[in-house]
């Protein structure tokens, strides 16, 4: 379909809810998205305006033709787009890991002895399931702990089938576990502690010491002190284990609190898991999302990906943002989990801090697991798109001229490949041209001298970069575009224009138009190390310059004394200083005796000769 045609399309659609799917040439499904108002919000992407991210506007080069599904509501379409995702898996939607990733806790139910058991996914059976958790190892550390607090059987014996065939194991020898396959405790004992597994998988640990305090008192009552002792201990293990979370946050019960994270180059979700107010798990899954992702339209897909394949879910989620679809992302989040579930944001006190916990956890997570490759990579192409280069430059050149009053007029070529500075690829030059400052003029000479060097074949000059960086405003680009059409060469020019504080402040074309990098942290960081290392590199060659010079003014006019013999006496004497107050005797040992008798004059000339 051509351009018009799925505008019109679009504008043919009604003003229902439902969901559309993007198609591109071959049929392949590249993006499922939900709208309030189908023809509203389709007709959005084929609009000619200047809103859409630099994503919306890729995927909208791709589609082809597209399909849509009419739904009653708000909440069918929000299941029915989650479902299409995670059918079709897009290219341009947001795609978590399926379920796969997510490990369960599985308990038998039938079994006269219930056991706990991992699996990699929940099903349709006779078995209770807790979870998803965050990783197998966290997943086994959770049954371990539990089990371990309660004294049940964590061996691969099976009850009642081996009760009474082999001695207990070392858990039961270590306090680990009370030895179940000798036949006591029996088994309502057992199923007993199965039940208070239960509620401490599901965070009520509270609870569960409140029952057993009670059973242990009421046993002590009865001078039961063996039952008693038991029931202490056990309090004592969940005790300890309640004590190992590290953030306690006693006014929240049974919440999942969220930070989100846009990156440069990867994106991350956090998820806090409170329970009776105490932090039992995170959870973190970085994806890809580009920077001009809008994060209210990222968390409503995060939040159905996320929740709409578990089967346990808190009674509240908290949010970093506000999210316009709150009301229909409770309603299907409650009619899945069968009990009320609140989604909501924060905005005061305790709570924000701990979401900004939460985003923390976020970023963190997505800066550990991205390269520096990865983040180099990032950088140019945002530098690309930022200013409209066809390419990834991959070899950057920057120049700068220095100079002190009419003498010693330097230039630098500083050369960058990817983020790095390649300084065996720079080069000085001295200004021929010129005797006096003009910087346009120098920086002419300076990239006619660079680009002939390449002209003639010379390999130091080659190859030629994919973009110039010229320290200084829109005329010295224009001065560096004159040059490269000599060559008719066509190579992006760019001026660094430096603030009042002398500090780079944005990129400018040679016809004035100013590009601002202050928005990209990577990209403003970048240009501002270039100017700062070619700013530097002038200034240190200037600065040798100058010095040289110096020395030649101040051994100038000596009789005897060329160029040779200069080098010499600075080789030996290291300063004009140390020849100045030399004698004759040690200035022999830089040049021979009438050199030096006529250096020695040259600055006593009011002195008489010792010798």
């Amino acid at each position: 379909m051509t351009k018009q045609e799925l505008k019109d399309k679009a504008n043919g659609l009604p003003l229902s809810p439902g969901v559309y799917i993007m198609m591109d040439a071959q049929n392949t499904v590249i993006y499922v998205g939900k709208a309030k108002k189908l023809k509203n919000r389709v007709s959005q992407y084929f609009q000619e305006t200047s809103s859409h991210n630099e994503k919306t506007r890729r995927m909208v080069s791709k589609v082809d033709h597209f399909d849509t599904i009419f739904a009653s509501n708000e909440f069918e379409a929000l299941i029915l787009e989650n479902a299409l995702i995670k059918q079709y898996m897009p290219r341009y939607n947001i795609l978590l890991k399926d379920d796969k990733g997510y490990p369960f806790v599985r308990l038998t139910l039938k079994e006269e002895y219930p056991v706990f058991s991992l699996v990699n996914a929940s099903r349709e059976d006779d078995a209770k399931y807790f979870g998803p958790y965050g990783g197998r190892s966290e997943t086994r550390a959770a049954i371990t702990a539990v089990c371990n607090a309660l004294r049940l059987p964590t061996c691969r014996r099976k009850f009642p089938r081996d009760i009474g065939k082999e001695r207990p194991c070392l858990n039961y020898h270590m306090g680990k576990c009370d030895g179940f396959c000798r036949g006591t405790p029996g088994k309502e004992e057992y199923r007993s502690r199965i039940e208070q597994a239960v509620f401490l998988l599901t965070g009520k640990i509270k609870q569960v010491t409140a029952a057993l305090t009670a059973e242990m008192e009421a046993a002590a009552e009865e001078l039961n002190f063996e039952r008693a002792a038991v029931l202490r201990d056990q309090i004592a293990a969940i005790d300890v284990l309640s004590k190992k979370q590290k953030v306690i946050a006693a006014t929240i019960p049974q919440t999942d609190i969220w930070g989100l994270y846009r990156g440069e180059v990867k994106s991350c979700y956090a998820v806090l898991h409170y329970r009776d107010g105490q932090l039992v798990s995170r959870e973190t899954e970085v994806f890809s999302a580009k920077m001009d992702e809008d994060e209210t339209e990222m968390l409503p897909l995060l939040l159905a990906q996320y929740y709409l394949s578990r089967s346990a879910l808190p009674k509240e989620i908290w949010l970093p943002i506000a999210m316009e679809e709150a009301e229909i992302m409770e309603q299907a989040l409650s009619q899945h989990s069968g009990q009320k579930v609140l989604v909501r944001t924060p905005k005061r006190g305790e709570k924000v801090d701990l979401v900004r916990l939460a985003n923390r956890n976020a970023q963190e997570e997505a800066e550990r697991v991205t390269s520096e490759s990865e983040r180099v990579s990032k950088t140019l192409e945002l530098l690309a798109r930022m200013t409209g280069l066809q390419k990834i430059p991959q070899r950057m050149e920057s120049y700068d001229i220095s100079n002190t009053g009419n003498s010693d007029i330097v230039a630098s070529m500083v050369v960058y490949e990817g983020a790095k500075p390649k300084k065996s690829a720079y080069r000085k030059f001295q200004i021929k041209s010129i005797t006096e400052p003009d910087d346009y003029r120098s920086m002419e000479e300076v990239l006619t001298r660079r680009l002939q060097r390449y002209v003639d074949g010379d390999e130091k000059f080659a190859p030629l970069p994919d973009v110039f960086l010229i320290d200084g405003g829109a005329t010295h680009a224009a001065v560096a575009e004159t040059v490269l059409a000599r060559f008719k060469l066509q190579i992006p020019v760019f001026g660094m224009v430096k603030d009042d504080r002398h500090r780079t402040r944005a990129l400018i074309t040679a016809q004035g138009q100013e590009i601002g990098i202050q928005a990209s942290e990577p990209v403003f960081a970048l240009i501002g190390q270039i100017q700062e290392e070619t700013h530097r590199f002038a200034v240190t060659y200037h600065h040798q310059k100058h010095t040289k010079s110096s020395y030649r003014s101040a051994l100038d006019d000596i009789p005897g004394v060329g160029e040779v013999r200069k080098k010499q006496l600075l080789k030996v004497f290291g300063t004009i200083k140390a020849i100045r107050e030399a004698s004759v005797q040690e200035l022999c040992r830089a040049v021979p005796h009438s050199a030096a008798l006529a250096v020695y004059d040259h600055f006593h000339q009011n002195r008489e000769d010792t010798l």
